[in-house]
Order: C-alpha cells, then structure tokens, then sequence
C-alpha cells in the first residue's frame, strides 16, 4: 500500500515525526518498505496564464504564445505543444529554472523567435507519463504562484507491506484508523451524505449467487460529460498512490478504493441489456476483458452479466463492451461484497491481477457499499456532471453477520506472560481500532468490527492488545511448561540419523516442492498416473509427485548449469501414489549421484562413478539397522527411467526397500547430460526398521578359515553362490565373504573364478581338523549339485 503522508494527515494527525511514525508502523505489523518524496526536486517553475497564442513565423509545429506572470509581467515563449490554447494555466519554467535531472532552462532562439522560458509537461517535471501535451492546471490556479509550492511537492510517499491478514489497511481510511489506533491519537472519520435522487430511474438487478455476492449496491447516473479532464488535485492523489489517470469517471472510482478501501466498476447503461445479474459462468462463455486480453470462462467463474453477455469477473476485471467510451452519457455504478474465497479463485484460476482483487480476496468491508456509493456519487456529479438516480441495494436473507469472541484476563496473562496490561487499558486499545467491549466477571465480550477478517479466535483479540502496547514493554520471560520426552524405538532408525550419515557422506540435503511438472514426472516415473492439482501455482507445478527424482534431477541441473558437475544430494518427503482410488502418501528418501567418484586431487586419477559407488553408500546406510548384511539382497531390476544394466531392487530377505540404477541413457540425451548420472529411492517405512541391540557371548575359541577358488557360469549371481554357501555350511560356519573375481586368461570364455573366505568356529569348543574338512565337502557337493559349480584346479 503506497500512500500519501499529506492525505494521511487529511484524516488523523500525531506528534510523530516521519521516522518515528514510520519505525511505530513496522513495530505494530505494518512494515514500511520505502519512504520518498513525490516528486524529484525542480525551481523556479510557477504558474502561467495563457494570453495570446500564434504561429510560429518560420515553423508550422511551433506557435509563439504570451504568458502572463500576473501583476503585468508577461513572457514569450516558443511552445510545439499540441494542447496550448490562450486561457489555459500551465506550469512556466522561467530562465535559470533547474528541472528535474539537471535539466537547466536558459534563454534561447528558436527559428529566429527568442524563448524566454519554457512551458512544461507534467512528464518534464516528473509529475507523470503524459509529454504529447502541457501540464494543465485548473482555472483558479494563482498565476505567478510558485508551482511546487502549489503542488504540495514537500509531501512524502510512504510504502507500506500489507500481510494478507490485513486487508482493511488497504485505504487511507484503513491507514488512519491504525495510525491513530498506534498514536494514541484521532482521527476524522469522512462525512459522506446521501446524494438526492434526481431522477426515479433504476436499472433491476437479480443475485443468482448469494454465497459468492452477499450484498450488491447500484445506481444509474443520467448526463453525464465523460470528456471532462480530471482534477489536478485528483491526478495528483493517484499519482502518489501508484496509480495513472485513465479518464474521469474511472479516476473516480479509483479514487474512492484508496480512499475508503472499496472497489467499484461503472458500466455504459446504453451498453447493458434489461438486466443486472450476478451468476455463475456457463461452460463456453468468453469474456473480452479491459486489458485486451479474451478469457473462457468456466462454472467455477463468478461473473456481472446483463440478459445476454457476459459483463466483467466479479471483482477481478470487467470487460471491455460495457466500459466507459468518450461517447457515454449514462452510466450504472456499482458498489459490491464479494466472499474473498471466491474472488481469490477465479483470479489465479484465469491468471489475472488487478488492484480490486487484490483487495477483495483480502477482505473488504461488508458495510462500507452504501457509503462509497454515496462518496462516489457525489464526486462524480461535481466533476462530470449528470443526475443520479436512487439507490438499488440488495442484501442476502443470511445478512453478513459480525463475530462476538470472549476474552479473559488470565489467557492475556498466560499468553503475554505479564499482567501489565490493566483492564482500563485493554478496554481502551482495543475501542481505538473499531471493536466494541462489553466488561464481565474477569472477562470481555468482544464485539468483532466488520472490516477485520483476520480476527476470528480469542488469540487474535490478545495479539492486537500486544502489538498497540508495544512488544517491546512486554520483558521476556521463560515459559513454564511440563517435560515432555519423546520415547524412541529401538526397533528404527531416527530420521535425523539418517540424514549425517549421508550428510558425513558427502551428500547435501534438498528441500523440494511436493508439485512437479507433468511431462518430468511422466518420465521419470511412467509407471504411475500422478495426481493433478486443481489449482496449481505455476504451470511447471500441475501434479503431486509420485517420487522424489523430478525434484532432485532438477537440482542437480541447476547446479550443473552452474559448472558444478560433481554433485551428491538427497531427500526425506512425501510422495503421493493413487491406489484403489485412493490417495497414498508414502515417506520416502530419495537421493543423486553425479560427476566423478572422488574429488578431483593429485593422489589418485579421476575415476568415474559406478553402481557400486552408489551401492556401497547405500550398504553403509544399511549398516545402521544392526541387521546382519545377509539379509539384504540386490536384485536385477527393470525401471523405465533407469539403465536396463544397472539397476538393482533392493531386498530385506522378501520384502523390498527400493530401487537404485543409473539414468536411462535416452534422458541423459534429453536432457544433455554426458556425466555419469545415478538415483535411488528407498521407501522409509521399511527402510528405518532395525535389529533392537541384544547381548550375545562371543566364543573365545580360534576361528578356522578356509578358502575355496571356485569356477562358475557368469550367468549365475554371485549373491545365489553365497546364499547357497550358507544354507549348506551348518552352525559353526559364522562369515563367508568374497575376496576375488577372475576373468581372463586359464579361464574359459563362459566361466569366471570366484574366490570365497569361509570362517568357521565353534561356541564351547575347537574345531578339528576332520570336522572342518567334512563341512567345507559338504558345501562343495552341494554347489556341484545344485549350481554345476567346480573347484578351480
């Protein structure tokens, strides 16, 4: 909200300096983001009067004007401005006048005519965008008069960021009601008296939607003159609110929502058929809005409609067939509620923004229609003219009813941790920002005012008494409250576990929108339909993840596009699977590799990553549940997004925990990757469920190795040797691990040599010699039997 310091000080005044008031607004909620002067310095510019205006003698654009200084003084000035007309007051830079940017004014030949100055636009003395013609000021301006001076140009803008909660300071109304609330001051509320009818006529409206439009306030105006140029003193207001002067009855309108924080829309009369009504679009309907731009409209679409069309979005943007023309005689005024909800919706719906939306998703006041109807009634006859008609209002039979909260001293006194706030006081802060108090035993009925949407809850009537007393004379105190401690199992791994490991790893973590685009997650997980929002933040964000990888590929690219190709990241969320028709969501880890094995150093040459990179970071994460690594099996797995070669499921014995591969080498090409790229997912579940730790004694008798070098088919997994090993070995046999893969030379094409280092022991004795022997014979009939495998010689 951008405003005037000067119109403020119209409705309230304080002893506040600009700072002060400034740092007080920030302290109470309403930040300030910026405060500049309204215009940038100029000097001797005054006002001048127009006598005599003539051709130039040597240049058809240019005309030789005589302008009056008052008290008899008079210049000459070469003017090509296309408006300049003698009678008209303009803004005069005389001779040594310093415009805005440095510009200095001197005396010059102009086609053989000497200028003595210089007739401005408002665009030359950064007063607007306007330059094709002259500032023109109104017809009681003093001539001679100094124009800053005039002007008020000493004012300053002060820019405040309004939270979405605060909706009613949205006006200067809004602003001077806190202000005065936050200063302990008062403030002027605006009288604003009924205007008369002049003539009976009425324009009939029907509400079709009472939900979306609770109350709806019109009236026709007769005559009037919309080729009427606006007010200086209008224009400025605009100016320094952020807003451009269009046309007066638009000026108008605009003019009321700063002031009193009401948006509201004039349609041609002559333009609208029969009827007002307020409905819901028809499926194929099309409105041609006033920015140009062609909007189908949906059954979710609020709309203003006559008996035929289409009129304007409901308190978003009206349509360009029923707008004000320079043609326009009579108009339809309209003042009127829309639920916030609603208005929100269908503008991110169709992508619009506009300055009435803005503040009727808000919250505007349900009271104030009539009231801006009237101001806006009484600005518009005295500027364009024309003769209004009665006032139609319509209200739904629900009304708008206002909320009644209880507040007690001893919850301002546990929330505020202090008592220092009396009763008189609490009483006083809160009837200076409009609510209405009724005392009780220990107790208050609040009466909730009609412009304040965000108070809703008890909390909310204390957090208003906290911001006006002032945070800062509330001492910090400890809160008091029972321990509470958190039990954990020891049957899973903590979260926060998990994550240093991989932290320690070298990985870092990512924090991902839950909603990806379509086309990424088609990709990467095809083998799911995902979930489509309704309303989706942009359109990259149209589905619900169903993995994590569309988020983590693309952080990897944004960090690749940034010369950073060694990448390791991970992350912990939620992903949303439709099963059975139902919405699932699954807590999930998900990580990506990229980028060479190691950090680049002069002790070992660049390796480029693998599987079993990845693999042994998984095994190390694995190695945090105390479940014995037998348990857990990789297993050849096919995914469309992952090499066909290198992807594994992961298993604990029959249940599986995930998946993890390399990118499918056709969205490396999609995506131009030449570096190495890997994902794995992991359903965290099952994945945290560990072994709770148990005591076992450890045997103090040797352990007993034997070695067995053994020629196998290359087709059969080394994994199902191992399983086989133990299934066969019996209960001394503790370890069997692998320590040598062979292919080469002495070794058939079809065969490879795996070498396996079996440990033996026995709990309560030695083992002998014969015992030992019996039992490795035993594992090799069976590898004979069961998979053709052979000692190698």
């Amino acid at each position: 909200m951008k405003f005037s310091e000067a119109w403020l000080g119209e409705w309230v005044r304080s002893d506040l300096t600009r700072e002060q008031l400034c740092d007080r607004l920030t302290m109470t909620g309403l930040e300030v983001e910026s405060q500049e002067p309204v215009a940038q310095p100029f000097s001797k510019v005054v006002i001048g009067e127009v006598q005599t205006v003539k051709p130039h003698p040597a240049a058809d654009q240019l005309r030789v004007c005589e302008v009056s200084l008052g008290k008899g003084a008079s210049l000459t000035i070469v003017c090509g401005a296309s408006n300049v007309r003698a009678g008209m007051k303009a803004a005069l830079a005389k001779v040594k006048a310093v415009l805005p940017n440095e510009v200095h004014i001197q005396e010059t030949q102009l086609r053989g005519v000497t200028s003595q100055g210089m007739l401005c636009s408002a665009a030359e003395l950064s007063l607007g965008e306007e330059g094709q013609g002259l500032l023109e000021l109104p017809a009681d301006a003093p001539v001679g008069a100094d124009l800053w001076d005039y002007l008020q140009l000493s004012d300053h803008l002060i820019e405040v960021a309004i939270t979405p909660n605060r909706g009613d300071c949205l006006s200067i109304q809004g602003m001077a009601r806190e202000v005065a609330a936050i200063t302990a001051s008062k403030w002027k509320p605006l009288s604003i008296p009924k205007v008369k009818a002049s003539v009976p006529d009425l324009f009939p409206v029907t509400i079709q939607a009472e939900d979306a439009c609770p109350r709806y306030v019109g009236r026709v105006i007769r005559g009037v003159q919309p080729a009427t140029t606006t007010p200086i003193w209008l224009k400025e207001k605009l100016r320094r609110s952020g807003l451009r002067s269009v046309s007066p009855i638009v000026d108008v309108t605009n003019y009321v929502m700063l002031e009193l924080g009401q948006p509201m829309h004039a349609f041609d009369l002559a333009r609208l058929e029969k009827k007002i009504v307020v409905r819901r679009a028809k499926e194929g309907e099309e409105l041609l809005l006033l920015d140009g731009s062609a909007v189908q409209l949906t059954t979710e679409t609020l709309i203003i409609a006559d008996q035929k069309k289409p009129l304007a979005i409901a308190g978003v943007m009206g349509g360009i067939d029923s707008g004000i023309a320079s043609g326009t005689q009579d108009i339809f005024l309209e003042s009127a509620f829309f639920t916030p909800a609603v208005v929100a919706r269908q503008r991110q719906l169709h992508q619009l923004n506009s300055e009435s939306a803005h503040r009727f998703e808000r919250g505007v006041d349900p009271a104030l229609q009539r009231l801006a109807l009237e101001r806006a009634t009484r600005l518009l006859v005295d500027l364009v003219g024309g003769k209004p008609g009665p006032v139609l209002e319509i209200t739904a039979k629900k009304g708008l009813p206002r909320k009644t909260l209880r507040l007690r001293r001893e919850r301002i006194e546990s929330i505020l941790g202090c008592s220092l706030i009396t009763d008189k006081e609490v009483k006083s802060l809160l009837e200076s920002l409009g609510f209405e108090c009724k005392k009780g035993k220990k107790q208050w009925m609040v009466r909730v005012p009609s412009w304040r949407f965000d108070v809703t809850q008890e909390i909310d009537l204390i957090e208003e008494l906290a911001r006006l007393y002032g945070y800062h004379k509330i001492s910090p105190t400890r809160p008091v409250f029972p321990v509470q401690t958190q039990s954990f199992s020891e049957g899973r791994i903590t979260l926060p576990r998990v994550r240093r490991l991989l932290c320690d790893l070298g990985y870092h973590e990512a924090v991902t929108y839950s909603f990806v685009n379509a086309e990424l997650q088609k990709l990467l997980d095809p083998q799911q339909e995902p979930k489509p929002l309704v309303n989706p933040i942009t359109a990259d964000m149209t589905v619900m993840r169903t993995n994590l990888w569309p988020g983590l590929l693309g952080t990897y690219l944004y960090n690749r596009d940034r010369q950073q190709l060694r990448g390791r990241f991970f992350e912990t969320g939620l992903c949303f699977v439709q099963e059975n028709k139902k919405l699932l969501q699954l807590p999930m880890l998900g990580g990506l590799l990229s980028g060479s094995a190691c950090p680049e150093q002069w002790g070992q040459p660049v390796q480029e990553l693998d599987f079993f990179d990845v693999k042994a970071d998984i095994q190390n994460l694995l190695q945090l549940t105390h479940i014995s690594q037998d348990r857990f099996i990789f297993k050849p797995f096919n995914h469309p997004a992952l090499h066909p070669g290198q992807t594994a499921m992961l298993y604990r014995e029959e249940t599986p925990l995930g998946i993890l591969g390399a990118l499918h080498p056709a969205l490396r090409q999609k995506f131009d990757i030449c570096e190495p790229v890997f994902l794995f997912e992991f359903n965290l579940d099952t994945l945290l469920l560990a072994r709770p730790p148990y005591f076992s004694e450890i045997s103090k008798f040797p352990e007993i190795r034997r070695d067995l070098a053994l020629l196998v088919d290359r087709h059969i997994p080394t994994q199902e040797i191992r399983d086989t090993i133990v299934r066969s070995g019996g209960e001394w046999l503790r370890q069997v691990n692998v320590f040598d893969v062979y292919l080469g030379e002495g070794i058939p094409e079809s065969k490879k040599s795996v070498a396996f280092a079996l440990i033996l022991q026995h709990a309560t004795r030695t083992l002998r010699d014969e015992e030992v022997a019996e039992a490795v014979e035993r594992i090799v009939g069976t590898l004979r039997t069961t998979l053709g495998i052979e000692l190698r010689g």
